[in-house]
């Protein structure tokens, strides 16, 4: 799979863009603040919708302007794509032509992997962060798991303002079998799409992790939730039942789950270092990267913001030995030389393009 053009029209920085990519690895560099990563962010959006920087559209949109348009044209090993995302009060989406009804028909069109300086904060803050990298991975490749996680919350919160309805206005407790259901419905479908990708992910993670770090150190995953099966979960809820009053919240649930990455039988993000933190995340990335092979049959494009520079030319040789037959545009300050690959080099100053 790769990108083969990518258009921009009052996005961020940049007033019109048009860029046609190498197939192979395509080099994005200038100083800081000169919209690099305004690049990988539009990619990001026509593959998934959202940023990863904001959740508000309207940053997205250039100063003083109305509207903002990314084009994005794309193949894969059976067929040729385009997606067109416009961005003004609200966000229209176009796949092939066609204008979409819901976000979800967007995903698994386009398939990308993006590692950011601030992947780092994936094992560094809380469960919120492992959940989301969790639930963006699994959209790509089962669409269906974001109507499930959506139905879930929303069943959740009608729980929520049940449980406060029943604190504040004396309402029965006997109605709240009703949303327990609906909640246990909807927390199986969303268990057992994260289980099935975790253990995607642990069967990958590993012998990645190995050949990164040269086999001196031992990785483990741990899914970390309070449901096993339906029937159990109802009985932790009802359990849970006059804690969730008093608190005016669900407590228990699979928003709440987690995950543990140990280092030689530590938690790697209590114990790891700064330099381990960023292995376990590369290898993380590198691990979806692997589980989308399998499932896809091709490689993602892989987008790299401010990466390469922190590899000596031995790491990044290696590295990019790794990732052959994979797409990847990566954003760096400087200008370097990749001896024995295909690659284009882009400048960029000022939300313009050199050459």
């Amino acid at each position: 799979m790769l990108i083969t053009s990518l258009k921009l029209q009052n996005f961020r920085n940049y007033d019109e863009l048009k860029l046609d990519f190498n197939k192979d690895i395509n080099v994005i560099y200038g100083d800081n603040a000169q919209g690099k990563t305004n690049i990988l962010e539009a990619i990001s959006v026509a593959s998934i919708g959202k940023s990863f920087r904001t959740n508000k559209d309207r940053e997205l949109i250039k100063l003083n302007e109305a509207f903002s348009k990314i084009e994005v044209e794309f193949s894969k090993s059976d067929r040729d794509g385009s997606i067109k995302i416009e961005i003004s009060d609200k966000k229209n989406v176009f796949v092939n032509g066609v204008k979409i009804k819901k976000l979800s028909e967007l995903l698994g069109n386009m398939h990308v992997v993006i590692f950011t300086p601030d992947d780092i904060n994936i094992l560094k803050d809380g469960p919120a962060q492992r959940r989301r990298f969790l639930d963006i991975f699994i959209s790509q490749l089962r669409p269906n798991y974001v109507y499930c996680l959506n139905m879930y919350l929303k069943a959740l919160e009608q729980r929520n303002n049940y449980l406060k309805q029943i604190k504040f206005e004396n309402k029965s407790e006997e109605f709240l079998d009703i949303w327990d259901e609906k909640v246990a419905d909807y927390a199986e479908k969303v268990f057992n799409y994260r289980i099935e990708f975790i253990e995607k992910i642990k069967n990958k993670l590993k012998s990645v992790h190995n050949i990164i770090t040269e086999n001196n150190e031992d990785i483990d995953m741990e899914y970390v939730t309070d449901f096993d099966n339906k029937e159990n979960f109802l009985k932790k809820l009802k359990n849970a039942r006059k804690l969730d009053i008093i608190k005016g919240f669900s407590t228990k649930g699979v928003h709440r789950d987690d995950f543990n990455i140990y280092l030689n039988n530590k938690l790697v993000n209590v114990y790891g270092s700064q330099g381990q933190h960023r292995t376990v995340i590369l290898s993380l990335k590198m691990s979806e990267l692997k589980v989308i092979y399998d499932e896809i049959g091709e490689n993602p494009i892989l987008l790299l913001d401010d990466f390469m520079s922190e590899l000596d030319e031995k790491r990044r040789t290696n590295f990019l030995e790794y990732i052959r037959d994979t797409q990847v545009l990566v954003t760096c300050t400087d200008k370097f030389v990749l001896e024995k690959n295909n690659y284009n080099l882009y400048n960029v100053v000022s939300g313009k393009i050199t050459f």
